[in-house]
């Protein structure tokens, strides 16, 4: 047996191409499309590393084209998640126990795929299954999924190094074990690499995972399933099922070696998860690890010695890229009355020129919103809102079903800093903004503070150092990652770490060590080379008679 010590191969954040007219990236993503759009795909679930089909099958359409068949997902029942559960925990003692530059060697051969022979597939699959822009689907499905494996990969070794203070006769040690049990992924449509990591990055550290990828995201999913099993992942480490929510939380939060859950989604479904969670404390070999990131109602506060310009481009792309569905989207925001007609000026120059349609024409910058129910609740809101005295629309508001689930994006103007629009989660291309008396700024950096139930994302715009620094006091709370003349979206891995707190999650910080730290239980080893021979300690070898006198 080798005893030499490893290190890991240094991380660095993967390339973002350009997919310029002419690159051989863009030609090579053209080609991928089309082939994908040329079959129609069965997806079977991948249950201890085998197929396994269902009678229930679910089509799959991209929703920009509705009408358009991509393929069928097998449904999955009860059943079947017994018998992933069942082969995680099959698969567990082999897994844990396996060299962790073994368990490191999978997932960045995962990360090398990625990043090269399957770049321009996961990127289409991304781009149809999810309605996301070349650039959306680029930053997310390549760069990112790659960044977190490897990342992660890094963030482990450095870990695993981490150990306690030790002298000539006592060896401390601390040894970082997987979870006893299995860890439940439960991931969301919006980002292919949330997708990716949330399986991933429990299973590197040890633990075996039942995964269920979100309806809507299944398309991409089984490529990532794919890639893992390509890159050596043995049978059982991820278990691949197509079940409702119920169905599986039936199953899993009922179950003796359920050992923590993993998720991405919204607010009202992770609190009644904890809630069940909390129900069947009792019934647990340990008490899980909960790591949760949930909803946002971002805000963009502009100071009036911020630059107009970049304010309103922080609104447009912030707010609309990828038709606001990313937990981090600006979706609120206030800007000072003695700005605003600049600011109003320089979002009309944008809103003018952005074009909706297609993921398929890489002109567009707006696509469809992800699938009829959430298009029906965006525009019951927009309708709503035109009724509504207290708002004005001041851009957009239209939408349209026919072809693909196209909202315009919407910009409302509201004279109530609480309407809610300004305080609840809409997730799509939606943007409020409250113009606020200049002259009582403070007021409405506490009025930022205090409006929602979220702190996940949020920026401040000023060229007034002094202000930056009162604002980052004032909200503090506010916001788990928070920018300074910048938009609220677009955290990298290892540059940002994402999450928030309050009614945003658990602020476990994807893509930093810390997320790593909720996914395995430290054991304490102390070894003694000389041990005590006599219960005496030295202060009881005092001159006899010492206090008799």
């Amino acid at each position: 047996m080798q005893n030499n010590l490893y290190f890991a191969p240094p991380a660095k954040n993967e390339q973002v191409l350009s997919y310029k007219i002419g690159s051989p990236e863009r030609k090579h993503l053209i080609l991928a499309i089309e082939h994908a759009k040329s079959k129609v795909v069965d997806i079977p679930m991948i249950i201890d590393g085998k197929e396994v089909w269902s009678e229930k099958k679910i089509e799959i359409h991209p929703p920009h084209d509705h009408q358009h068949l991509l393929g069928f997902y097998n449904r999955g029942d009860e059943s079947n998640v017994s018998e992933a559960i069942d082969a995680a925990l099959a698969a567990r003692e082999n897994w844990a126990s396996l060299s962790w530059k073994q368990r490191a060697s999978i997932f960045l051969k995962a990360a090398g795929m990625i990043s090269g022979p399957y770049r321009a597939r996961i990127n289409a699959a991304t781009m149809l299954g999810q309605s996301k822009s070349v650039h959306q689907a680029e930053i997310d499905a390549a760069c990112e999924l790659a960044d977190f494996l490897r990342f992660n990969v890094q963030y482990m070794a450095e870990i695993y190094n981490e150990q306690p203070d030790s002298d000539e006769l006592i060896w401390n040690r601390i040894e970082q074990r997987a979870l006893e049990g299995f860890v439940f992924a439960l991931t969301p449509f919006n980002f292919t690499a949330i997708a990716g990591n949330l399986p991933s990055a429990p299973a590197l550290m040890g633990n075996t995972v039942v995964w269920k990828p979100s309806n809507t995201q299944i398309y991409s999913a089984t490529i990532i399933m794919e890639i893992f099993m390509e890159a050596g992942l043995p049978d059982g480490v991820i278990n691949l099922v197509f079940v409702s929510g119920p169905v599986a939380g039936k199953v899993i939060f009922s179950h003796r070696d359920f050992a923590g859950i993993h998720f991405t989604g919204s607010t009202v479904v992770f609190q009644s998860i904890w809630k069940e969670i909390g129900n069947n404390i009792s019934k647990y070999r340990s008490y899980p690890r909960i790591v949760g990131e949930t909803g946002g109602k971002n805000f963009v506060l502009a100071h009036e010695s911020s630059n107009a310009k970049q304010v309103a481009t922080a609104l447009t792309r912030g707010a609309f890229e990828y038709q606001g569905q990313k937990c981090s989207a600006a979706s609120r925001a206030y800007i000072p009355d003695n700005m605003w007609d600049k600011v109003l000026s320089e979002i009309k120059c944008d809103m003018d020129t952005m074009k909706m349609g297609s993921v398929e024409d890489m002109s567009n910058f707006i696509n469809a919103v992800i699938d009829e129910a959430s298009f029906d609740k965006l525009s019951s809101f927009i309708d709503r809102a035109k009724k509504d005295k207290d708002v004005e629309i001041i851009y957009g508001g239209n939408y349209d079903s026919s072809v693909g689930y196209f909202i315009e994006p919407t910009i409302i103007l509201t004279k109530d800093p609480h309407y809610l629009s300004m305080e609840e989660e809409l997730f799509g291309p939606i943007l409020t903004i409250y113009i606020y008396d200049h002259t009582k700024f403070e007021e409405t950096v506490k009025l930022v503070d205090s409006t929602s139930i979220y702190a996940l994302t949020g920026s401040i715009f000023s060229k007034d150092r002094y202000i930056i620094e009162y604002v980052m006091k004032e909200l503090e709370h506010a916001a788990g990652n928070f920018y300074i003349n910048d938009k609220p979206t677009g955290a990298v891995v290892n540059q940002q770490p994402f999450g928030g707190a309050r009614g945003s999650g658990t602020n476990d910080k994807a893509g930093s060590k810390l997320n790593l730290l909720r996914w395995i239980s430290p054991r304490t080893i102390k070894e003694c080379f000389l041990p005590p021979e006599s219960y005496k300690y030295p202060f009881m070898e005092g001159e006899e008679g010492e206090f008799s006198g």
